[in-house]
């Protein structure tokens, strides 16, 4: 925001001087997360991990395929979820059409990554003590909340405060999604796992975004539903997902606090 403000931004344009002071700005944070990243983080040897894994009677054939069902139905579980979350390149343009301006954009942003930071850490205690299966539950069905509040939004002010709680969102469900995946299969089987869920969302994400795209403005000859539909189906979306994932048996993690 200060370099927008010092830069002409404030105007409410964002001019080329000012988009590159905050791509600069930007890279700052990613370079230094870098650095700590390989200096301070140490690989954790795996083979007490694999030896206990692979322990006789540590698992047997029957409960190592309905981990593998488990996982698969959770898998198309995100994939549902994604298919209603488009970039948040829509919620900062839903943000501008409802009056905000770019200096208020960036406000509303600075917000949303504080929210998220200051919810992630308890939410990960929360997940230890609820389940992460119901903090996703939770999270899912108050983004859907969220994302029909952007659906109904007539003012800058509303989108900035839907951001917010967006973020808390953010904060509850990111890194919960991916430690369920521990959750569900074994030791040995997780990075494939990781692998298979970070593939089904990214693949995902390309035609969620089209379905928005679409959806807002319409293709071809066809006028689409106008600027709140992306966020309508994003909304409806989740809720199929929440349902989903309500239903799904508990793996390995938690079981006697998931309460399923």
């Amino acid at each position: 925001m200060v370099i927008l403000a010092s830069s002409g931004g404030a105007t409410g344009e964002l001019s080329r001087r000012a988009f590159q002071g905050v791509v600069v700005a930007s890279v700052i944070p990613a370079a230094l997360a870098v650095l700590i990243l390989s200096l301070g983080v140490r690989e954790v040897r795996r083979t007490r991990i694999l030896e206990a894994a692979q322990a006789p009677g540590s698992q047997d054939a029957e409960s190592e395929a309905r981990l593998g069902r488990e996982f698969r139905r959770y898998l198309l579980l995100m994939v549902i979820f994604t298919l209603g979350n488009s970039s948040d390149a829509f919620l900062i343009l839903r943000a501008r059409v409802a009056g905000l301006s770019v200096l208020g954009v960036l406000g509303m942003m600075l917000s949303f990554n504080l929210v998220y930071a200051l919810v992630s850490i308890p939410a990960g205690v929360l997940s230890d003590r609820v389940g992460r299966k119901r903090l996703l539950v939770g999270g899912w069905l108050f983004y859907a909340l969220v994302y029909m509040g952007f659906w109904r939004a007539q003012a800058g002010w509303q989108a900035w405060v839907l951001m917010l709680l967006y973020g808390v969102y953010y904060g509850l469900t990111e890194g919960v999604a991916r430690a369920y995946v521990a959750d569900l299969v074994p030791a040995e089987k997780r990075g494939t796992a990781y692998g298979a869920l970070h593939t089904a969302v990214g693949l995902t994400a390309l035609p969620a975004s089209l379905i928005a795209g679409v959806l807002w403005q319409g293709l071809g000859g066809w006028g689409g539903f106008g600027q709140g539909a992306p966020f309508l189906f994003g909304s409806l979306m989740a809720l199929l997902a929440a349902a989903g994932l309500a239903s799904l048996v508990p793996g390995r993690g938690l079981p006697a606090r998931e309460g399923a």
